[in-house]
């Protein structure tokens, strides 16, 4: 079902609906023609030849007699084979003159014949008419303008002992009459279809042109901010892709403005204490301790600290916002898991040991192999040591410990200190939710569970917290599928 609210109604004309529509037409047009073309150069043309085949085959069993029969002696030949030709058949004389006139098997009167039978009148002025006073052989196929009419026959016979000429005139007034037919119902034809194919031709175009006109509205809709809008379309062809891919454009600007509306509000809220700290200890420096060199130097390493500070806190914020967004994929490979909690405890011992606090690190093995993002993953135990360290008094120990068992490994940062309420558990994860750091302490950036939460959910990893024997210890686990000894 199309979500576009803003979808407009598809206009009756449109350029790609008339072109669909005229390319349609054309397609018909040309069949139209081509039924008019074979229809009277192919089919006609058949039609006429197929009847005098078939005159010609009636005829040739009699062809022979003719020639050798003197017909003057056999008076039923003529008029039998008139009737079996279904033509008229004249008898000319050696001279050139008329000796009888048969109809379809009925003779004529010859003083009628001279005077009004047109055939007669036709082969005396024809050019044929010296071949038939030669007693030369002929066939002829008479034509009115493109349409032929009739064809003869001329066959040299013997009549009362002396030369004649027998000529077999048939007309194609019947065919032609079936060809008229034909021809008007083709005209009809043509008609009916030529309009029915304009009816469907249009309905089909504006069928076609339908769904690209939804996807047209729904990429005006993302263009003017409505991300909620997409095409709905379900079809297995082209416009069914375009389709899929508009619905995947429409969700790539939702996490686009999921990561803007996340950047600004991460970084309008947990940039305003660092660049308070700054500004005030900036006015310090410059009102009251400019002149004392040992407060200075403290007051311009504070600066320098939170600047560093802030600038860590805008790359924890761009990742935590493009993470949120489904913008950063993991470039998973195989590590020694080992190495990177290493690597980060040596990390924070400086900053731990300047609130006199040590990190220990317990693991059975120095070699775990596993499939994970390393930079996101060291960045998890940094925030959990960060978040440890603001939370522990002076003297006390941090235990970072890794543990495997028969489902993979799980990592713990445990710290001694007040236990977390356990209404406020499940919450610690979210943006802006802060506990009070012991002595006032800020390591890290303010917002590190949450991006902790974030990768960890993004790798598949089960996480939480506990609090047991004066401990919070804050933990996750690498399932087994994730664990393989490297090749």
């Amino acid at each position: 079902m199309n979500t576009n609210k803003n979808a407009k109604p598809l206009p009756c004309r449109t350029k790609i609906v008339v072109r669909l529509w005229c390319i349609m037409m054309l397609l018909v047009l040309l069949s139209v023609a081509f039924m008019w073309v074979a229809q009277i150069f192919l089919f006609e043309q058949n039609y006429v030849d197929s009847a005098i085949t078939e005159v010609q085959t009636r005829l040739e069993p009699v062809m022979e007699d003719l020639k050798t029969e003197d017909l003057a002696y056999n008076d039923k030949l003529i008029p039998y084979l008139s009737k079996s030709a279904s033509c008229k058949m004249i008898l000319i004389g050696g001279k050139g003159e008329l000796i009888a006139l048969y109809s379809y098997g009925y003779p004529i009167d010859l003083e009628v014949a001279e005077t009004e039978s047109m055939v007669w009148s036709n082969i005396k002025r024809s050019e044929e008419f010296g071949q038939v006073l030669r007693g030369e052989q002929y066939k002829k196929i008479i034509q009115d303008g493109s349409r032929m009419i009739a064809f003869e026959i001329g066959i040299p016979v013997m009549y009362d002992n002396g030369k004649a000429y027998v000529v077999l005139y048939h007309s194609l007034t019947e065919l032609n009459t079936v060809l008229d037919i034909n021809r008007n119902q083709l005209i009809a034809l043509s008609v009916i279809l030529t309009l029915a194919a304009a009816v469907l031709a249009y309905v089909l175009s504006r069928k076609f042109i339908k769904p690209i006109h939804v996807i047209k509205n729904t990429v005006d809709s993302l263009a003017s901010g409505d991300l909620e809008a997409t095409p709905g379309l379900h079809l297995k062809d082209e416009l069914g892709q375009l389709s899929d891919s508009v619905e995947e454009l429409g969700q790539a600007l939702k996490r686009l403005d999921v990561l803007r509306k996340e950047v600004i509000a991460n970084v309008s809220h947990e940039l305003r204490s660092p660049l308070a700290l700054i500004t005030g200890y900036a006015e310090m420096v410059r009102d009251v301790s400019w002149k004392d060199d040992t407060r200075r130097d403290d007051n311009l390493n504070l600066i320098i600290h939170e600047a560093g500070r802030m600038s860590e806190m805008v790359d924890d914020i761009m990742d935590y916002s493009q993470l949120q967004a489904g913008y950063i994929q993991l470039k998973k490979d195989w590590y020694n898991l080992y190495e990177i909690v290493e690597s980060e405890v040596v990390h924070c011992e400086q900053s731990a040991a300047e609130h006199q606090i040590r990190i220990r690190l317990e693991s059975p093995q120095d070699d775990i192999s596993i499939r994970i993002d390393a930079l996101k993953i060291s960045q998890v135990i940094r925030n959990l040591l960060y978040n440890a360290i603001n939370h522990t008094a002076g003297g006390e120990t941090i235990t970072v410990a890794i543990e495997k068992g028969g489902n993979g490994c799980r990592v713990s940062v445990s710290n001694p200190g007040e236990a977390i309420p356990e209404e406020d558990r499940g919450v610690i994860w979210e943006r802006y939710q802060r506990g009070q750091h012991h002595g006032g302490r800020r390591q890290g950036t303010g917002i590190g569970l949450s991006i902790v939460s974030t990768i960890l959910k993004a790798h598949g990893m089960p996480y939480g917290v506990d609090c047991k024997d004066g401990l919070t210890i804050f933990w996750f686990a690498c399932l087994e599928e994730l664990m393989e000894q490297v090749q």
